[in-house]
């Protein structure tokens, strides 16, 4: 593992990997005790091998959309259990789905896999209402209204794990901060709404949406400088976070190197 990592001075709890983007063989480099394999189609999935090998030497989650074929602890599940790695239970992303599985019900999906994996998080981007009526360790997103809702969830006596994700830019460049979640930003709906319609979500966004996005991208977003976006997460952990995870929008490279 290296050493003098910008993923220290972030202090992160763990990284996400997306294997579309990320080269799986490296991950064993990042200074992290948490990785999280998240899921981006059977295609992408990484084999039992790959998942072992990531999983020696560190914490290992890897995320299962419950509606997914393979994955469906009311259909088939001859995809679990892992040979590696505790899950992160998730609804699932509609990219990586099929019509047929997407209209699979996910409550009940999420109650039963919850039940064959008591100690997996829940994943509640869209879902959060039932991902809270399944119980146990929240996987929430970061908004802009984090901290305020993490509070809450405390102050009512919620006292089980809440572990955030976070897409990490460790850079105050404006051009590179809009080419790495630009796009990322413009998704979530109260950007979403403020846009100007057919506006650039990358670099080369002008006026109102240049405006609205780099307003926008640190409230679903760490960045900023390896200590600034440390300063943010201890921010998190004060309010309540328990475990941040960050993915590496600008590859493995921004986060290796000094």
């Amino acid at each position: 593992m290296l050493t003098d990592q910008p993923l220290a001075a972030a202090r992160l709890d763990g990284i996400a990997l997306k294997p579309h983007e990320h080269d799986l063989s490296r991950a064993t480099d990042l200074d992290a005790d948490l990785l999280n394999v998240d899921y981006e189609g059977r295609e992408a999935f990484p084999d039992a091998d790959a998942l072992a090998r990531l999983a020696d030497g560190h914490d290992l989650r890897v995320t299962t959309p419950v509606r997914a074929d393979g994955f469906d602890p009311l259909g088939d599940d001859s995809r679990l259990p892992l040979a590696a790695g505790e899950r992160v239970l998730v609804a699932g992303n509609p990219t990586y789905l099929t019509d047929a599985e997407q209209e699979r019900a996910v409550a009940p999906r999420l109650g039963a896999a919850r039940e064959q994996a008591p100690e997996a998080w829940v994943g509640t981007e869209g879902v959060e209402r039932i991902a809270m009526a399944a119980g146990g360790p929240q996987y929430e997103l970061l908004s802009r209204g984090t901290r305020r809702e993490v509070r809450a969830l405390r102050a009512a006596g919620f006292e089980a794990e809440i572990a955030l994700y976070a897409p990490v830019v460790l850079t105050d460049d404006e051009d590179a901060l809009l080419d790495a979640v630009g796009s990322y930003a413009s998704r979530r709906g109260p950007v979403r709404r403020a846009l100007p319609e057919d506006g650039a979500t990358d670099a080369t966004a002008t006026g109102r949406a240049r405006e609205v996005l780099t307003s926008a991208v640190p409230d679903f977003a760490l960045v900023g400088t390896p200590e600034t976006v440390g300063d943010r997460v201890s921010e998190l952990k004060d309010a309540g976070v328990d475990t941040v995870v960050g993915y590496p929008a600008r590859g493995f490279d921004a986060v290796l190197d000094r």
